[in-house]
């Protein structure tokens, strides 16, 4: 049984994952990686465009599957080496989070919704997975499992 994970950067880093093909969660720890699991699917949610900055977005953005590769450490810049995974992503449209906010459980009856965006990454049910999916249109089939 695989796993649904949202994951949280603007949309300037995310861009730069889908191009390279990898994810990257919580400015690039590895506990996060190490729970990645191959066959997993990552969801990125962008609030802006560029970190503290940019244009609000806050639209589901990219999802992709995690493939079998480990953790690894990145030379993503001089004295910067983040842990990444290799992701195989799916070619969809922006979500914006605002008319999914009563269909999924993280955002359902909140005041503020925002709150569970706040976290670098987490797990969603596979309800939540299928919502996202759908809005971003892209056909999945999965049996995910969020007992881990």
């Amino acid at each position: 049984m695989k796993t649904t994970w949202v994951g949280i950067a603007s949309r300037e880093h995310i861009t730069a994952a889908v191009h390279g093909g990898f994810c990257q969660l919580s400015r690039g720890r590895e506990a996060p990686m190490r729970r990645l699991q191959p066959g997993d699917y990552i969801i990125y949610y962008a609030p802006r465009e560029r970190t503290r900055a940019g244009h609000l977005v806050q639209a589901f953005v990219a999802l992709g599957k995690i493939l079998p590769r480990e953790a690894y450490r990145s030379d993503a810049s001089k004295g910067f080496h983040p842990f990444r995974r290799d992701v195989e992503y799916i070619a969809g449209t922006d979500a914006p989070i605002r008319p999914l906010l009563r269909k999924l459980s993280f955002t359902r009856d909140r005041v503020s919704w925002s709150q569970a965006l706040r976290r670098g990454t987490f797990k969603i049910e596979p309800d939540d997975l299928n919502v996202i999916a759908s809005a971003m249109r892209i056909a999945i089939a999965c049996v995910c499992d969020q007992r881990n």
